[in-house]
């Protein structure tokens, strides 16, 4: 049996990973901030959860993120505030690294495992074409490179792993439902089951990558 590590398990995407994984007989482990007090912005919390799941995982997805943190992204960088860019930071970018970290106890050197971590395109410097929420944007660009740093030193060590960014497209969740009126939406349903649809059918040649929902490399 296959087995698959869900952290931020609670929230929309995250729930409807695990959920369409066990319907398809994976054995899930999921953890999150509402359920198992796993704060991803606290190093001691990550560590102590992180150790007390049992690996090899041959899938793990960190779900966890917030685009709206104390105040509404900057339209401008005159409403740019000291203290909700480190907030982004803490939990869009920190977050992630502290798991990454912690990571390679819970995969196999010597079999192939895939982790994905949820980014966004607004993160893409690239494709950035309109400007504004500069915090969350910093954020999602520096957790990208978090990915594509990490992505080397992890094929020296477990030679089969695959370390993947992906933007899950708009999803109809808490976390988007005020800034999405514009964009065509997808229930957390189907973003689960399009990043599975992406993520499962990677492998090393596509470690340290960046890729949306519908299978589309985005540039860093």
């Amino acid at each position: 049996m296959k087995r698959a590590l869900i952290l931020g398990a609670s929230g929309g995407i995250g729930s409807a990973v695990a959920n369409n994984l066990k319907k398809q007989y994976w054995d899930v482990t999921s953890l999150s901030r509402s359920l198992d007090q796993f704060d991803i912005t606290n190093e001691d919390s990550v560590r102590s959860s992180l150790s007390s799941v049992r690996g090899p995982f041959n899938y793990i997805l960190i779900a966890t993120g917030a685009l709206e943190i104390k105040s509404t992204p900057e339209k401008s960088i005159n409403h740019l505030s000291q203290c909700n860019m480190i907030d982004h930071f803490v939990t869009n970018t920190i977050g992630p690294a502290l798991v990454l970290k912690h990571i390679r106890l819970l995969l196999d050197k010597k079999s192939s495992s895939i982790v994905t971590v949820l980014s966004a395109r607004v993160g893409s410097i690239e494709d950035n074409k309109l400007g504004g929420w500069y915090s969350y944007r910093a954020a999602k660009a520096a957790v990208n490179q978090i990915v594509k740093s990490f992505s080397i030193e992890l094929s020296r060590s477990h030679p089969k792993a695959c370390l993947l960014a992906i933007h899950p497209g708009t999803v109809d969740t808490n976390l988007t439902h005020k800034y999405s009126s514009n964009y065509p939406k997808q229930t957390p349903a189907e973003a689960a089951q399009n990043i599975l649809d992406v993520t499962l059918n990677k492998d090393t040649s596509h470690t340290g990558k960046f890729f949306d929902w519908a299978n589309k490399e985005i540039p860093w």
